[in-house]
């Protein structure tokens, strides 16, 4: 038995905790490949001309899945405590069922829905009966995952804040972006690489501690209904002061980014903000061009200060 991860969507935000789960139950998986061109075009066919470029990213890389592996691990979850999810995330597992029901996918089933009684644990100790696994062995396995999921959030928020202590001198750039869309190889990537190139330190916002951070994004807007955005938006009092200028990266067209960058814009008034929306469309000049002119701007003005 093989089960098959789409480096897509919230594999970026669970990795550890899914794949930590399939080890420590002796269970084969395969991830597939970092997104390329051949992937993003697929993912384009499948989708309608509405979905997010998250979205048909996400199915290009289910799409290539299809015929290595038994089962393909669809994450649908639900509103949480701390907020609604964008309907993406809800949908995820009809939207696969429906676009690929042709090739009679065999979905693994991961639902998260607090309404139903359906928590994160549940919804792990039903994946693992499905594989045929004993329920203190699928516990186990789940509370091993969090442990190692845990460790490897607290190693990025301490990664960072070397980072930050280690390059005071240097232009710092607080990135406020989903993680599925960051650290993308093939439209979150060239961003962080280019500002390196620039001789900039790219901060991640959504390194930031979660609660904390969901705490802080009230300071900005008590009103955000969607939990992913509030973790990002929390980033911005947490890294405010040690930065000098602010990113927001969104993948065209994010409902919910649009609407939250543009409270970002008007509410944010002591740091530059540069606003790019990834289209996935081949080429990046334009956004490396719009890069180097904020990153000259914000040096300039560090230069003017300092004397």
């Amino acid at each position: 038995m093989k089960i098959g991860i789409p480096r897509a969507l919230l594999y970026y935000k669970y990795k550890h905790l899914w794949e930590t789960f399939f080890d420590e139950l002796d269970i084969d998986y395969i991830v597939s490949p970092e997104t390329n061109k051949d992937i993003i075009g697929k993912g384009i066919t499948y989708a309608i001309d509405e979905s997010c470029l998250s979205s048909k990213i996400y199915l290009g890389h289910v799409e290539w899945l299809m015929d290595k592996c038994d089962y393909i691990l669809v994450p649908r979850i639900s509103d949480g405590s701390d907020g609604t999810v964008c309907t993406k995330f809800q949908a995820l597992y009809d939207v696969v069922v429906n676009t690929f029901r042709d090739s009679h996918p065999n979905l693994l089933y991961y639902n998260i829905d607090p309404e139903v009684a359906d928590f994160e644990m549940t919804a792990f100790l039903k994946m693992g009966k499905a594989l045929g696994k004993r329920k203190s062995q699928s516990l186990y396995a789940y509370l091993i995952a969090k442990q190692v999921q845990k460790r490897a959030h607290l190693r990025e928020i301490y990664e960072q804040e070397c980072l930050l202590r280690e390059n005071r001198l240097k232009v710092k750039i607080l990135l406020i972006a989903h993680s599925y869309n960051i650290y993308d190889k093939y439209i979150g990537e060239p961003i962080t690489n280019f500002l390196r190139e620039l001789g900039a330190v790219p901060v991640i916002g959504d390194i930031a501690p979660k609660r904390e951070a969901i705490v802080k994004s009230g300071e900005i807007s008590q009103t955000l209904p969607w939990a992913f955005n509030k973790e990002l938006v929390g980033s911005i009092p947490i890294y405010k002061d040690r930065v000098d200028g602010i990113i927001l990266m969104s993948a065209f067209p994010c409902g919910p980014d649009s609407l939250v960058n543009e409270i970002l814009i008007r509410r944010i008034k002591d740091k530059p903000i540069l606003n790019l929306m990834i289209d996935g469309q081949e080429g990046n000049a334009g956004i490396e061009t719009r890069l180097e002119s904020f990153v000259d701007i914000i040096r300039f003005k560090k230069d003017d200060l300092h004397g």
